[in-house]
Formats: C-alpha cells, structure tokens, sequence
C-alpha cells in the first residue's frame, strides 16, 4: 500500500496532545492522525456528530424546562409573600418610621448574612423544605390508623 506524505502545520498544543497520546499508544503519530482523519472522514460520523449533538440539545432542553418551571415557582412565590405582606402590614406611624427603618435596616443585614450562609453552604432552603415536608410525609404515611387513634386517644393502651 502506498501512502501520500502530507507536511501540515498544527497549533503546538496540538502537537504536544498528539505526541502524548502516540507515546501512550505505543503507535506512531502518522497512525494516530490516519485514524482521527479515518473517523471524520467515515459516513457514519456525521450521523455520529448529530446524534451527540441530539443528545446534548435534549440535556439543554430538559434543563432549560426546569429552570423556566423553577422560575415560576419563585415568580409565585415572591408574588404570594407580597401580597400577604401587603394585606397585613400596618402602617407605621409618622413618629415611628425612623425606628421602623433602623430596625428594616438591621432585619435586612441578617436577611443577607443568612443567604450567604445558605449560598456558602451550597444547600437550597427550598430544597431542604421540601425534604422536611418528604420526611414528614413518609413519617405520617408509616403510621398506621391505629396508631394514629392511639396517639389522640387519651386511654391507656393494652
């Protein structure tokens, strides 16, 4: 079989990359190269190329569906607290406001400081939440009827 010779010229990381995987083949560099142009030259590797790229645009879609469903849940969320916040607060009257923005003032601080924790920590207070309620859940569900009588049921039991 007869070969063609080709001088080509390659970034030098790539260079340092190709001489590093020849030696941990054991196989020349013309080798190495032979087969990388083999594989992107092969008709199935456009098939290959799409079907990881397939992969990676339904990764990207699933994650970009739970963060437009995350975002959602926060929307209501702060929409409900405003609300709520809203229907019960009092007006602060005119001799109080300075005291009522000191304390806002300092309530926001530990506000901040709290959430830095929670970031630092890398656990999500919502997700923590959510685990409580699971546990909770799971706790009430193991608990059978009877039980549940005799827990309410203020006679001595058998």
């Amino acid at each position: 079989m007869t070969r063609t010779r080709l001088n080509i010229f390659i970034e030098p990381d790539h260079a340092k990359r190709l001489d590093q995987l020849a030696a941990h083949k054991g196989v020349s560099k013309s080798a190495v190269i032979a087969a990388a142009l083999a594989s992107f030259l092969s008709p199935d590797a456009a098939d290959q190329r799409e079907a990881a790229m397939g992969k990676r645009l339904d990764r990207l879609s699933r994650q970009f569906d739970r963060l437009e469903r995350d975002q959602g849940i926060l929307i209501e969320t702060v929409a409900l607290y405003i609300r709520y916040f809203l229907m019960v607060s009092v007006p602060v009257p005119e001799g109080q406001q300075d005291a009522a923005r000191a304390q806002g003032r300092a309530r926001y601080g530990q506000f901040i400081e709290q959430l830095a924790r929670h970031i630092q920590r890398g656990r999500s207070l919502v997700r923590e939440v959510h685990e409580e309620v699971a546990q909770d859940d799971l706790t009430s569900q193991a608990t059978t009827p009877e039980q549940k009588e005799g827990e309410t049921s203020n006679e001595p039991q058998a």
